[in-house]
């Protein structure tokens, strides 16, 4: 799943993708090399202007909230975990993610705004672990255990790029905050996500630009919608990259780090 992104784009990438001549301090929230999602914080996202062929980017909160919640302890409950009247712990719901085979299906949570209210997360990169299971020097089997490795996932030639996304208003019913939430929509990995995330085995869905397109303004059917939720971007064109496991503290998350005990990916693209 991707629940760590990063959105540092720069004033010029970030003028060209808007085609507007607009002064560049007023984006200034594109400057995050790393976004936790289980902060639940304010990210970009492109929605289209409704009656127009244009778009905007504005800050919405990841994390999904569905409508029947009425107030911001009910948001706390599902997100964190609590116990019930009866004293039963109930877990989380993590609502970072949709996944795109499912994301229309009837009864589910997305269904209403995979189909009317789609959009992209911009993204320059987003990270993930891989879990190695290293060997036992006396008996020469795997542990049982794995070690984990963080990577930072970037495409080639590519400063920033489209995660197809979902997206939701929400009121409670107590205050009156108003808030837009979102859901990064993810798919199966491909050769190389298979590798880096290779337990769950699952990638965001990115979009290239004609597609990102297609999601954001095209009239679709649930047909279309599934299958642009399933795309799977081309491993070729992505690039994966070991950083230092504490890199949710470090100045530079993006940067490079080897591990000497790391087996390399089997898969060279």
């Amino acid at each position: 799943m991707c629940y760590y992104n990063g959105q540092k784009v720069s004033h010029d990438e970030f003028i060209r993708l808007k085609i507007l001549e607009k002064a560049a301090c007023d984006f200034n929230f594109l400057d995050k090399d790393l976004s936790v999602g289980f902060s639940y914080d304010l990210n970009a996202v492109i929605v289209p202007v409704p009656g127009q062929n244009d778009f905007d980017i504005v800050q919405m909160e990841w994390g999904f909230i569905p409508g029947y919640l009425r107030t911001r302890q009910d948001v706390k409950n599902m997100r964190f975990g609590y116990k019930d009247a009866k004293g039963q712990y109930r877990p989380p719901i993590t609502t970072l993610n949709a996944i795109g085979e499912e994301v229309i299906k009837p009864g589910k949570m997305f269904r209403e705004a995979g189909l009317h209210r789609r959009c992209l997360v911009l993204s320059s990169g987003f990270f993930e672990w891989r879990h190695v299971f290293p060997i036992n020097q006396r008996t020469g089997e795997l542990l049982k255990k794995s070690v984990t490795y963080p990577y930072y996932i970037t495409l080639k030639d590519k400063s920033y790029f489209y995660m197809a996304g979902i997206w939701q208003p929400w009121v409670d019913k107590e205050t009156g905050e108003m808030v837009n939430t979102f859901a990064i929509v993810t798919t199966a990995a491909n050769k190389l996500m298979e590798q880096v995330h290779n337990t769950k085995k699952r990638m965001p869905t990115i979009l290239d630009d004609e597609l990102a397109y297609e999601w954001i303004f095209g009239d679709l059917t649930e047909e279309r919608i599934t299958e642009l939720a399933t795309t799977q971007y081309p491993a070729e064109l992505m690039t994966a990259c070991t950083i230092e496991k504490e890199f949710r503290q470090s100045l530079e998350p993006t940067k490079a780090f080897e591990y000497e005990d790391l087996p390399a990916l089997e898969l060279h693209i």
